[in-house]
C-alpha cells in the first residue's frame, strides 16, 4: 500500500482528476493531508498562502465526490496577529461544515525573523480560547460512527501503545484496532468493524478470511532500474566479477603486504629504542 502525503491547495488544483484516480486505486490508501490553516481569505493573504477558502473547498468538494470515503486531514492556525474574530468565525464555519476525522490545531507561535513576528500580536488568553473553542468543535462530532458493522479490509503495520491490540489500517487510513489473539503482524484480511472511537475504530477478523502477507521482493540494488532485469543480471554479474578481482588481488599480493608491515613494525621499533 501506498500513502500519499501531503500537499498544499494550489499544487493540486490542475490535477484533481487525476488525483482521484490515483487515490481510488487498491493499492493507494484513499488518505490526504491538505492543511488549510485558515478560513479566512484575508488572513491566508496575510500568511502569504497562494490559495483562498475556496480553492481549498473546491479540493475537498471534488476529491470527496471522486473518491468515495475518502479521508482528508486538514491543519488550523489560531491566533495569527492580524486574525479578525470574524477571521476566526470563519475558520469555525468551514471546519463546522467538513468536520474533518483528522483535524491538528495549533496555536500561533511568532518565529523569530519572520514578518509575521514584527506584527502587533494578539493576546495570548485570547489565542487559547479560540483555540479552546475550536477543539470543543472537534471533540463535539463522532467521525467513524457510521462505519459500525461495515466489512473492511485491513493491512496490519504496528502494535497498538496498550500493548494488547495490533493497529491495522483500512483503505482510507483510519485506524483500526485487532486484537492479538493469533499472528497477524505485516498481513492483510478482512474484520467487521464493532466498535468505533474518537480517533479509532475496532474489528474483527472475520473468520473466513484468510490471512495473507503481501508478497514481498528483495531490494533492487543501487543503480538498477525496477523491471530492468537485463541490467540487474548485468549488474549482479559485474559485482561478481569486482569480488573475485579484489579476491584475487589481495592473494597475490600477500606477500607484499606482509613485507610493507615487517618494514613499518621494524622503523617504529627503532623509532622507540
Amino acid at each position: 500500500m501506498l500513502r500519499v502525503g501531503m500537499t498544499n491547495p494550489p499544487y493540486i488544483l490542475d490535477h484533481l482528476e487525476e488525483m482521484g484516480k490515483i487515490l481510488n486505486h487498491p493499492n493507494v490508501y484513499s488518505f490526504l493531508h491538505v492543511p488549510v490553516q485558515s478560513g479566512s481569505d484575508q488572513t491566508l493573504h496575510e500568511m502569504r498562502r497562494e490559495y483562498t477558502a475556496s480553492d481549498f473547498e473546491l479540493v475537498v468538494d471534488t476529491l470527496r465526490a471522486s473518491v468515495p470515503g475518502i479521508s482528508i486531514a486538514t491543519d488550523i492556525i489560531c491566533g495569527f496577529p492580524t486574525e479578525t474574530d470574524e477571521d476566526f468565525e470563519d475558520t469555525m464555519t468551514l471546519c463546522e461544515k467538513y468536520k474533518f476525522p483528522s483535524l491538528f490545531i495549533n496555536q500561533f507561535f511568532p518565529r523569530p525573523g519572520t514578518p509575521a513576528a514584527r506584527m502587533p500580536q494578539i493576546h495570548r488568553q485570547e489565542i487559547k480560547k479560540r483555540t479552546k473553542r475550536l477543539s470543543e468543535l472537534f471533540r463535539s462530532y463522532e467521525p467513524y460512527g457510521h462505519q459500525l458493522g461495515k466489512i473492511q479490509k485491513v493491512l496490519v503495520t504496528e502494535i497498538a501503545h496498550d500493548q494488547v491490540h495490533y493497529v491495522g489500517h483500512n483503505k482510507y487510513y483510519e485506524q483500526v484496532l485487532i486484537a492479538m489473539d493469533e499472528d497477524l503482524m505485516g498481513k492483510m484480511f478482512e474484520v467487521e468493524i464493532v466498535e468505533t472511537g474518537k480517533h479509532f475504530l475496532k474489528g474483527k477478523r472475520i473468520d473466513s478470511s484468510v490471512p495473507v502477507t503481501p508478497v514481498t521482493v528483495q531490494p533492487v540494488p543501487l543503480g538498477c532500474v525496477s523491471g530492468d532485469n537485463a541490467n540487474l543480471k548485468s549488474k549482479e554479474a559485474n559485482d561478481t566479477r569486482s569480488a573475485a578481482t579484489i579476491s584475487t588481488y589481495l592473494m597475490n599480493n600477500h606477500i607484499f603486504f606482509v613485507v610493507l608491515f615487517a618494514i613499518v613494525f621494524y622503523f617504529i621499533m627503532r623509532w622507540f629504542v
